[in-house]
């Protein structure tokens, strides 16, 4: 039954498309043909309008919608976590570095800050001694004093690597500003006193747990400096006539860091100390102009004074 109906449909379907072929032969009508032309390439410029109203967050906010990931831009500065960038709870050498009589008033004070000192410092020791087992005050003074002595002979000698390892990223530019184009001449005598260890913190960074140690020793030395500038002129101290100097030393280092090592932090410049001797600076006089053939003879030459100025009020 379904092969005889498959039959008619077939037969129905030939005949129907024959027909329609014999009406367009006809009526003459022609299927359209297409023939591709090649154009100009054109390029997608995209439009202008609404530049102003592009903003930073707009266009962010696009992009997101997007999927595209933005990659954020930090201005933050540096953290340098081998040291600290000063001193904590810094020490207040007494006025004239003597011990005051009790029985006074100011004397009173000064006992009762060295005791809440010392008790501060004890505790401080005591996190010290946890990380470094062969720290003892007795030997950690004279230790500064050859840190002291070590970093001053590599600045003279322009041995960055060692004065690198001999003081911290805080202390460094603070001993290298200014002489690039000067010459020092530097030297330890003695001791007048044997240093010893005043001062004592243990301040912990960024964390909690991430301590650095930090010791403040006192030096009573005899030293001689001279610092002479490119020209070879001197402008400051002597070589030959040394100067007791009094100083408070702050030694620090890295206690987390078992590689770490105790490294000149800073000094302690107290409020009743005198001031430094100025520093005597050269400025080049102008000479007269001479010819090739010429030579200048500076004995015979007389240094130009500048024009009185009448300066009105």
């Amino acid at each position: 039954m379904a092969l005889p109906m498959r039959r008619t449909l077939v037969s129905l379907h030939r005949a129907t498309c024959l027909c329609l072929t014999n009406a367009e032969a006809s009526l003459g009508l022609r299927h359209p043909v297409y023939v591709p032309v090649r154009t100009k390439k054109r390029y997608f410029i995209p439009p202008a309008a609404g530049i102003k109203q592009r903003t930073e967050g707009n266009m962010e906010a696009k992009s997101r919608a997007a999927g595209l990931v933005m990659r954020q831009e930090f201005s933050e500065r540096p953290i340098n976590i081998a040291c600290t960038a000063g001193v904590f709870d810094p020490y207040i050498p007494p006025e004239g570095d003597a011990r005051l009589s009790t029985l006074s008033k100011e004397g009173l004070k000064q006992r009762t800050e060295q005791i809440r000192q010392s008790a501060a410092s004890q505790l401080a020791i005591r996190k010290i001694k946890e990380h470094d087992t062969l720290f003892k005050t007795k030997d950690f003074a004279v230790r500064a004093q050859e840190i002291f002595t070590e970093a001053h002979h590599a600045l003279i000698q322009f041995n960055k690597v060692k004065l690198h390892s001999l003081v911290t990223e805080r202390c460094y530019p603070e001993m290298t500003r200014g002489n690039r184009y000067k010459t020092i001449h530097w030297r330890f005598i003695e001791s007048l006193e044997p240093p010893r260890v005043v001062h004592a913190r243990c301040p912990d960074m960024v964390s909690k747990g991430n301590l650095y140690g930090q010791v403040t020793v006192r030096m009573h030395s005899k030293q001689t400096l001279a610092v002479y500038d490119r020209f070879g002129r001197l402008m400051l101290g002597s070589e030959e006539t040394p100067k007791d100097v009094l100083e408070y030393l702050v030694i620090e280092r890295h206690l987390v860091n078992p590689y770490g090592l105790w490294r000149l932090h800073g000094k302690i410049v107290p409020s009743w100390a005198p001031a430094k001797d100025p520093i005597v600076k050269t400025v080049m006089i102008p000479g007269p102009k001479l010819r090739v053939d010429q030579e200048f003879d500076a004995v015979n030459y007389e240094v130009p004074k500048p024009a009185a100025v009448q300066w009105s009020k």
